[in-house]
């Protein structure tokens, strides 16, 4: 696959609009334990300054902002993702392949350059709910049919659910991106994640980087939990 910065086995997903949480968050946990997953709540309310905290304390970052758009303006986007010096960048595989193609012209391959995955399908999604907006064939066949096309525009990876990681790993082949959110330890409230697995049953079923959440950063001690997952893997 494609060069592209090292990846983190953990990332931990900070996801709040209030910036005096977001600080004390990320002074709570170890950089060299994890990176950090931006998504749309953080960015919305905080703007790309928030991108600059997180590297400022040395934390690799994962934006997550799930581009799916016209192909340019998801080119033009990904410049924008890349030139905030990120680590991971996704867009939305249901773009088609245009618009991954597009991605990728704007994130050229490089060992500086953010790695570039694509979303199949949400992990809060099962075969019922692909079956309402006209998906047949249940999650398992939607991620195989666009993998395909993420394969074939170039892209270093995807996010899936662990229960696809395996299957992604062979098809991608190695030194790809198998990002997997939805991901809980042993005890830990599913929230409105359905397809889920813990950490470590997670790693070994294929994944590269697990996206964990509310489990850590919704915990007393942020950074214990952090810290007891990591040991765990």
């Amino acid at each position: 696959m494609s060069a592209h910065r090292p990846q983190p086995r953990v990332y931990v997903a900070l996801d709040s609009a209030r910036p005096q949480r977001v600080r004390e968050l990320l002074g709570e946990l170890d950089p060299s334990l994890c990176g950090i997953k931006i998504g749309k709540e953080a960015f919305t309310a905080l703007g790309p300054s928030v991108v600059e905290w997180a590297r400022e304390r040395g934390f690799p970052v994962f934006l997550d902002l799930k581009f799916h758009d016209i192909p340019n303006t998801v080119r033009q986007a990904c410049r924008a993702a890349r030139d905030l010096e990120v680590s991971l960048v996704n867009v939305h595989a249901s773009g088609g392949r245009r618009m991954l193609e597009a991605a990728r012209e704007a994130i050229e391959p490089g060992p500086e350059a953010p790695g570039l995955i694509a979303v199949t399908v949400l992990t809060s999604m099962e075969d019922a709910d692909l079956a309402e907006v006209g998906v047949s064939g249940g999650a398992a066949a939607q991620v195989e049919r666009l993998a395909g096309l993420v394969v074939e525009a170039g892209l270093d990876g995807v996010v899936c659910s662990a229960h696809e990681a395996g299957a992604m790993s062979r098809r991608f082949g190695a030194g790809s991106l198998v990002v997997t959110p939805g991901v809980r330890p042993a005890g830990s409230a599913r929230d409105d994640q359905r397809r889920v697995m813990t950490p470590s049953e997670a790693l070994a079923a294929g994944a590269t980087s697990l996206v964990i959440g509310r489990p850590i950063t919704g915990a007393q001690s942020p950074g214990r939990v952090l810290e007891d997952i990591v040991a765990s893997l």
